[in-house]
């Protein structure tokens, strides 16, 4: 390297781990005579090296094998085993230089023999193990992203399943994200089948907490609620059986589960809400996006066996969308760190975003939303959209124990 490279490089942090003064006083001399711009620590013992390696970030480890408190490779896989990322150079003796290739497959990233060091191999020793750390740790990473990524592949085949649809006048668009970057998914979870009747039903949920406990039970209540829903239970009963499940299925007593049931009806023209301790759906007709005014019921867990979840009953207009989504999408920052977007934040962003294409309009939205928010909240994201078609422009009576929106211009359902 020219003197000017060498001027510019970063100082090594380097920790040299030797009880034998004389041993240590010949290396500070070879490295004062590399020229290399470092920094260099004493450690007498391994348990004063593990310390220092704590405390502070250092580049590079200088190990002799025969200390006070640790001999051979026991030494190495010690340091190995602190929550350093410093590259391990091993100092072996004359008689034991076979000691240094067992050190290489222990984990250190070389090793050179007292007495045979001069300064420019010293140098080079220094830098190539630095680098061969770096590019270990590297591919670790990488490692564990593609292990994150297949980890991730299998859970989104779980939480957000492709839809059973045979209809053309309805379709679904969704899109997720994890609170974190390049974190695993976690418990939000949606769905959407059409049965028999012609009818199209809809789940989408959030259970509490993060990690991998909430997005297992996740999985098993999407898995359970197309099972059931498929089976032909409805309403109630199927909340009443998702709720068991769950309880079941949970691995603290602590986690809960919200979420909404949609059940739109084509042929009616309506759509049937049960709102599980969710928030309320937005509805996006000819005048624009409004809330879907309905009661609420508790989520799923809280007080098991004693839940009541009112059902509404909601005329479409011929041609529109719901939205459906968890409190990622709103408890975000809208701007600032003092007011969070809330939903009136997200009407206004749906004012302002006027893409006809579902998804580009989703991922619009969500851009908006993220960016508003400028990653200081990171809980997990999920929406779904349906969108409708042509549906006859006549409303259908409500069932029993069911309350339904009367007569009003289409779209203009009241804000809660």
């Amino acid at each position: 390297m020219t003197e000017t490279a060498v001027e510019q490089e970063a100082p090594y942090r380097i920790v040299l781990v030797e009880d034998d003064d004389g041993d240590a006083l010949l290396v500070e001399e070879l490295l004062y005579d590399t020229e290399l711009p470092h920094t260099l620590v004493r450690c007498r013992t391994l348990a004063e090296a593990r310390v220092e390696l704590v405390a502070r970030h250092h580049d590079c480890v200088l190990l002799d094998l025969h200390l006070p408190d640790a001999l051979g490779l026991d030494t190495v896989e010690a340091i190995q085993r602190t929550d350093t990322h410093a590259a391990v150079i091993v100092l072996t003796g004359l008689a034991e230089s076979h000691a240094g290739v067992d050190a290489l497959a222990a984990g250190a990233q070389d090793y050179l023999v007292k007495g045979k060091v001069d300064p420019d191999l010293l140098q080079r020793a220094v830098r190539y193990a630095v680098q061969r750390k770096q590019a270990e740790r590297a591919s670790a990473d990488l490692q564990v992203g593609r292990l994150r990524a297949q980890e991730n592949a299998r859970l989104e085949r779980g939480l957000l399943p492709t839809p059973i649809l045979s209809t053309a006048s309805v379709t679904a668009t969704s899109r997720y994200f994890p609170g974190r970057e390049q974190a695993l998914l976690g418990g939000d979870f949606l769905d959407v089948v059409q049965t028999d009747d012609g009818r199209v039903h809809a789940i989408i949920g959030d259970v509490s907490g993060h990690g991998p406990d909430a997005a297992a039970l996740g999985v098993c209540l999407r898995i359970a609620w197309r099972a059931l829903t498929l089976g032909g239970h409805r309403d109630h009963q199927l909340l009443h059986l998702l709720e068991q499940i769950h309880t079941a299925e949970r691995t603290g007593s602590d986690l809960f589960t919200t979420c909404t049931l949609i059940t739109l009806d084509p042929a009616a023209a309506t759509v049937t809400l049960h709102l599980v301790g969710h928030h309320e759906p937005l509805l996006i007709g000819p005048t624009g996006a409004e809330i879907v005014s309905a009661p609420h019921g508790i989520a799923l867990g809280i007080v098991p066996g004693l839940g009541q979840w009112p059902s509404t009953t909601l005329r479409l207009p011929p041609d529109g969308a719901l939205i459906a989504y968890t409190d990622g999408l709103i408890e975000g920052y809208g701007g600032d760190d003092r007011d969070r977007l809330g939903v009136d934040g997200l009407l206004r962003i749906l004012d302002e975003t006027r893409e006809r294409d579902p998804g580009k309009h989703l991922d619009q939205l969500i851009g908006r939303v993220r960016g508003l928010n400028a990653e200081r909240h990171t809980d997990d994201l999920a929406i779904l959209r349906l969108d409708w078609t042509a549906l006859p422009g006549r409303v259908a009576g409500g069932g029993a124990g069911r309350r339904t929106v009367p007569e009003q211009p289409y779209g203009r359902v009241g804000r809660s």
